[in-house]
């Protein structure tokens, strides 16, 4: 189980991927709309502020655990909390681009210049960040190539990129456009499932 807990970690890691500012290398699939497409992701991305309270779902091949999620993302700033984690407690994940650190209860504090390097600290090897800090809002990272499939109202449905499968099975509409509510993810022999309960989006500095 401590391994498993150490997945969904390594999973939260990848969520704090700041936001690169790349041409987006997308490749639509289907009949979709490209004009939609773009209308939708363009407003999605000025969403630079949120916060989630959901359920955070982890298998590999030998296990199996949830945690209820919260997620405070400020710019850079973030602050996701696990509470009863895969059955090991509560975790706390804060900081930014310079600087991350990450509670365990009856663990203690670890703290890190990056997410990559935590990870290496804790784990003893080094994950490739999985954008997820985009994924979460419907979007495709923007630094590597992707295949989108639309749903009819020009939202992802499916998505490919660096060696995993993302699937968009519900969205909930917002002020700001509409935004997932449960997502799965599969690759690397991990599949994690989001469960999105309220968003709130937010525009700062605007």
């Amino acid at each position: 189980m401590r391994a498993l807990q150490h997945l969904a970690l390594a999973a939260l890691l990848g969520l704090l991927t700041a936001c690169a500012t790349h041409t987006p290398q997308e490749q639509l699939q289907g009949d979709a709309d490209p004009k939609r497409w773009q209308a939708h992701s363009q407003q999605i991305k000025t969403i630079n502020a949120w916060q989630i309270s959901g359920k955070l779902g982890v298998r590999t091949p030998a296990e199996s655990g949830s945690a209820t999620l919260f997620w405070l993302q400020r710019n850079d700033y973030f602050d996701i909390r696990l509470a009863g984690p895969l059955g090991q407690g509560a975790a706390r994940l804060h900081g930014h681009r310079q600087q991350v650190t990450l509670e365990l209860a009856n663990q203690g504090q670890f703290s890190a210049a990056s997410p990559e390097a935590l990870l290496e600290e804790r784990l003893g090897w080094r994950l490739p960040v999985s954008h997820l800090l985009w994924w979460i809002r419907g979007l495709p990272a923007p630094d590597s190539p992707s295949q989108l499939t639309l749903d009819s109202d020009s939202r992802l449905s499916q998505l490919r990129q660096d060696g995993w499968d993302i699937r968009y099975t519900r969205y909930q509409p917002s002020e700001l456009g509409d935004l997932p509510a449960r997502l799965t993810l599969s690759g690397h022999d991990l599949n994690i499932t989001l469960v999105v309960k309220e968003w709130q989006p937010r525009l700062l500095g605007r």
